[in-house]
């Protein structure tokens, strides 16, 4: 279990480090982007989020086949 809690540690800050990042870097672009999902119908939004999960387990998966 202290394994597994580590890898969710390690992701979460993975998460913080890539999105901050991104707003250091590239400040207006993500402005724009956050301008721009506002505008964005709710199921958009849900479609993309749904996409980025899927593409996420799928990841996940890939690298546990590959590590094993």
């Amino acid at each position: 279990m202290d394994v597994f809690i580590d890898y969710l540690l390690t992701a979460f800050a993975m998460i913080f480090v890539i999105e901050g990042l991104l707003y250091a870097v590239f400040p207006d672009a993500m402005r724009r982007m956050l301008a721009l999902a506002l505008t964005l119908p709710s199921s958009t939004l849900r479609r993309f989020g749904i996409g980025m999960v899927a593409c996420g387990f799928a990841l996940v998966a890939l690298s546990q086949m590959l590590v094993v």
